[in-house]
């Protein structure tokens, strides 16, 4: 009996040495050579007059670099980099995500066998009952479906090292604006309001990077789950169309809004707060 499924935890594929390589982050390496293929292609042969994926890459980047500067104001030339490289990595990777054959091309391995089961066909009086053949081949043909390429946000070990970048990023620029002391003085201070206000604001920077990720990787290994069991579980033809419209739009909301809370957290956490100064 053979079980498709899709597993919490991305599946290894091989390794590199001491290093396990998943289908998810098989994934990562080949949306960021796209990026980066695309990024040299559309820059090759820059021209006045844009012609080709010059001019796709240029309304793609003002039309975010409206967005951001209508938040960060004179820092938008820092920031924007930033957020065009987060936005668009989320974007082409849950987009990849959607493509015929990811999650569903791949090879089936055999599970092991579950405690509850071993212990059944290795233990007790009944042994020879357990391990008669009939039950012994249901056990054994008893397998589970590993993709060879796998949604990278559905792996939540690629949305938590998004988060992770996404806040030293911010805190490296706030060390930037205001200071090392500055800085400091914005979770530090002689007073004991402004310290209890300070010491909940750098929980805070600790929470976000939680929810960032959990945010990220909750929608988009939801949408996995639900084209899987729409695909295998109900009509494999038809069923499936309205939910990846539904996973285009909210795989674009997701990296827009994971872009723009990472822009929000910038732009605040650079500002100088009065309770610094003092």
């Amino acid at each position: 009996m053979a079980e498709a499924h899709v597993a919490l935890a991305a599946e290894k594929l091989f390794s590199i040495g001491p290093f396990p390589v998943t289908n998810s982050v098989l994934t990562t390496w080949i949306v960021t050579i796209i990026l980066i293929a695309f990024a040299f292609l559309a820059t090759k042969n820059a021209a006045l007059a844009p012609k080709g994926l010059q001019n796709i890459a240029e309304i793609a980047f003002e039309a975010l670099e409206g967005l951001v500067s209508s938040i960060a104001g004179d820092k938008t030339k820092v920031f924007l980099p930033i957020i065009v490289a987060f936005f668009f990595f989320i974007l082409f990777g849950n987009y990849f995500g959607l493509l015929p054959g990811v999650g569903s091309i791949g090879f089936y391995e055999k599970s092991k066998l579950s405690a509850e089961v071993e212990s059944k066909v290795s233990n007790g009086p009944n042994e020879s009952k357990a391990e008669s053949p009939d039950e012994r081949s249901t056990i054994n043909e008893i397998r589970t479906f590993v993709p060879y390429l796998r949604s990278m946000n559905s792996d939540l070990n690629t949305t938590m090292a998004l988060a992770i970048v996404s806040t030293v990023a911010t805190h490296f620029l706030a060390i930037r604006y205001l200071g090392l002391f500055g800085y400091i003085g914005k979770f530090i201070s002689l007073n004991p309001i402004f310290l209890f206000v300070g010491l909940l604001e750098l929980v805070g920077e600790v929470t976000k990077i939680f929810s960032l990720s959990f945010r990220l990787f909750g929608n988009i290994f939801a949408g996995e789950v639900l084209l899987t069991t729409a695909i295998t579980k109900v009509f494999a033809v038809l069923a499936p169309v309205p939910f990846y419209f539904l996973e285009i739009l909210v795989g674009f909301v997701q990296a827009l809004i994971f872009s723009m809370l990472t822009l929000v957290f910038m732009v605040i956490l650079t500002q100088k707060s009065e309770h610094g100064a003092h």
